[in-house]
């Protein structure tokens, strides 16, 4: 296995005084994806390109001339585009698809010499929490290999946790790095809404979407945000907001005054371990001088219902597009234009998509728009004030990431409305548009790593990385 490095310091420190080449760490991390391929965390892997990208970045750091990130190797989630290499969202309708042009978040990883090692496997176009949708199958928890990776970057969690990659990039919709990183003990980062460009990330849910990272550590996490964040001229919802720097990155040593939601504690729908986790985490920070509070969220039992209408129906639109006509899998059964566009979406998506698409169709049809779609902004709209309200009197609002660990293979998705319902403590950052991180906070009696999330106002991403680092050390 390639030497497990905590942090991008301590590679640049291994390579700085000859303990390790960029070639090396390469070779060490393709020896552990080999060893773990029964894991199922790529869907390809870019072996030749990694390797000669290595000796030119090696050249360049022993000239002096390496960028921000030379010797990180990194993976990314199969929706995000890299020119000259497929890219399928983990879907058959998009099969054997090249991409013809780079991501902004891909061209600013190479920009700074990272290495790109391969693509991870995801639940298809980003749907799902357990990364069972997958069209290339379900990828398996490191930890325990008989329970799921969590969705929709199960791959690139994986990647980390496993040691394949020194950290991955995701997509978070509604939880889709947040969820995976504590499933299976990573640091995971959902930043603002706006923080990151979206060009070159494949849609699911445009007004949710957003670029996270899967790290170590919180000090990877706030370097990849500052290579990553940033103004972008094919990305017009992007904040011309100052982007934090990692070097401002330090332990928060200020008292905080910090919201928890009390029915994480009395819902029985939360695991006794993960409630007993949040406790301990309670006392520990009150022990240390800290404010902390018990709230409740009036509109808890609207979140997911909110997020799933307005998430399905943008769903329903941005995969229209896919219709056997323009790229992509065509049905070799079609006859006819009405057959061709039946027929290749039909075969080409699986039934979460499918389900997805139908619901958000209904939600938007003539007689339902009102009720359901209409409806729903408006209860963002609610749920993103009362979320801003509370951040007034708090820094932050503490969560578990999950109401439980890791679940079993195959056990949740015979019932889609219960794999919905691991969002209930995600999705509440995805509709407001705030930054959010799951922390690992250590492992249950089984030995399933466990994860608490903190959430804060819009664009304070230093503020919670800053807190999130001396967190880290309780």
């Amino acid at each position: 296995m390639a030497k497990n490095y905590s942090s991008y310091a301590e590679v640049k420190g291994g390579l700085k005084n000859g303990e390790i080449t960029v070639a090396g760490l390469v070779q060490g991390y393709l020896r552990q994806i080999k060893a773990n391929a029964h894991l199922n965390v790529f869907n390809e892997v870019f072996e030749a390109g990694a390797l000669a990208s290595a000796k030119d970045i090696d050249a360049r750091i022993s000239n002096g001339t390496g960028g921000k990130l030379a010797g990180m190797v990194i993976a990314i989630k199969d929706n995000i585009c890299y020119k000259g290499h497929k890219v399928t969202a983990s879907s058959k309708i998009l099969k054997d698809f090249t991409s013809i042009y780079s991501s902004t978040v891909v061209e600013r990883l190479l920009a700074e010499d990272a290495i790109i090692i391969g693509r991870c496997n995801c639940d298809e176009f980003a749907m799902g929490a357990a990364n069972e949708n997958s069209f290339f199958g379900p990828v398996k928890n490191y930890a325990d290999e008989t329970r799921v990776s969590g969705g929709s970057s199960g791959g690139s969690a994986v990647a980390v946790q496993a040691g394949m990659c020194h950290a991955a990039i995701g997509t978070d919709t509604g939880g889709s790095v947040r969820q995976p990183a504590s499933f299976c003990g990573v640091v995971g980062l959902k930043p603002t809404y706006g923080r990151i460009s979206r060009h070159g990330i494949i849609s699911y849910a445009s007004s949710f979407d957003q670029v996270g990272t899967l790290t170590k550590s919180v000090a990877d996490a706030a370097l990849l945000l500052e290579v990553l964040a940033g103004a972008d001229e094919y990305d017009s919802t992007l904040s011309q907001k100052p982007v934090p720097g990692s070097e401002s990155l330090k332990k928060e040593t200020g008292k905080k005054n910090i919201a928890y939601l009390q029915e994480a504690l009395s819902s029985p729908g939360v695991d006794a371990e993960v409630k007993a986790t949040l406790t301990t985490y309670i006392e520990k920070l009150r022990a240390d001088g800290h404010t902390v509070s018990p709230i409740s969220f009036e509109f808890l039992d609207y979140l997911v219902p909110t997020y799933y209408i307005l998430a399905m129906a943008e769903a329903s639109s941005n995969l229209a597009r896919y219709d056997g006509v323009h790229y992509g899998y065509r049905s070799p059964n079609a006859t006819d234009l009405e057959s061709t566009y039946k027929l290749s979406r039909s075969e080409g998506f699986g039934k979460e998509v499918k389900r997805r698409i139908m619901l958000g169709t209904f939600v938007l049809s003539a007689g339902y728009y009102d009720a359901y779609y209409a409806k729903a902004q408006k209860v963002r709209r609610l749920i993103q004030s009362k979320t801003n309200e509370i951040l007034n009197d708090f820094d932050f609002i503490l969560t578990p990431t999950a109401p439980e660990p890791a679940f079993a293979l195959g056990v949740k998705e015979k019932d889609p409305v219960v794999t919905y319902l691991y969002d209930i403590f995600t999705v509440q950052a995805s509709l407001a548009g705030m930054p959010a991180i799951s922390l690992p906070a250590g492992n249950n009696s089984k030995g399933l790593p466990l994860g608490l999330q903190l959430l804060t106002k819009s664009f304070d991403e230093q503020a919670l990385l800053n807190f999130s680092e001396y967190f880290m050390q309780l």
